[in-house]
């Protein structure tokens, strides 16, 4: 981590973990608290699945896959008290959610094209600093020298237990779900083009016994001692 006594409005504030770990959620709140900008890079790769299925592009075309990935016009919007993501100008929060389209991120976030063009776009958004991206090569890729690094993780079952509430619980079958992860982390972790990785001078937090207000006290009160 470089920054050290910064103003928090030109600060980059990196968040990587697998997923269920509670990144987004954390990354939101600290964002709200410190008023900073959150880029939520999960949200663009989804993003870019939804457009892949709406343009019936064929998940093994990695070319075309590129494609849609350079030209997806991806921004984010405060509506309410909740961050909506928009799709070529179109709302698709809650359609970028689905478990179809969670399964063919997977899948599509591997592809080395998709990578590389999603990386320009959060490198360009977030360069004037004042953000906090949360994702899987936040502080290895897309910004090896941000100022604050967080690797926020806990053990497979409770990222399972926290997906399958997130999704509703009930009928959804949380083993299910635990199993879904599993694969996901392998996936993440063993792909050739930017695996996921714990920076080595990232902060590690495991959050599996934390409440999420204690998360977020660690890293504000990180962030703030040093701005």
């Amino acid at each position: 981590m470089t920054g050290r006594h910064r103003n928090i409005s030109s600060i980059i504030v990196a968040v990587d973990g697998p997923s269920g770990a509670g990144k987004s959620t954390v990354s939101r709140a600290v964002a709200e608290n410190l008023g900073l900008t959150y880029i939520d890079t999960g949200a663009m790769y989804r993003a870019v699945a939804l457009k892949a299925v709406n343009e019936r592009i064929d998940s093994d075309d990695l070319e075309a896959l590129g494609s849609v990935a350079e030209t997806a016009e991806i921004s984010f919007k405060k509506v309410g008290d909740k961050n909506h993501t928009f799709l070529d100008g179109v709302d698709v929060t809650d359609r970028i959610r689905s478990p179809e389209i969670s399964l063919l991120t997977s899948k599509i976030s591997a592809v080395p094209s998709v990578r590389q063009a999603l990386t320009a776009k959060q490198q360009e958004m977030g360069k004037k600093g004042g953000v906090i991206l949360d994702g899987r090569d936040i502080g290895t890729v897309v910004f090896p020298n941000a100022d604050y690094k967080f690797f926020l993780d806990a053990k497979l079952e409770e990222r399972g237990r926290r997906r399958h509430l997130e999704r509703g619980g009930g009928s959804c079958d949380i083993n299910n779900t635990i199993e879904e992860i599993s694969k996901r982390d392998n996936e993440d972790s063993s792909r050739k083009e930017s695996p996921l990785t714990r920076a080595d001078d990232a902060i590690y937090i495991d959050s599996t016994n934390l409440k999420i207000e204690e998360v977020i006290t660690v890293m504000e009160k990180k962030i703030t001692s040093d701005s």
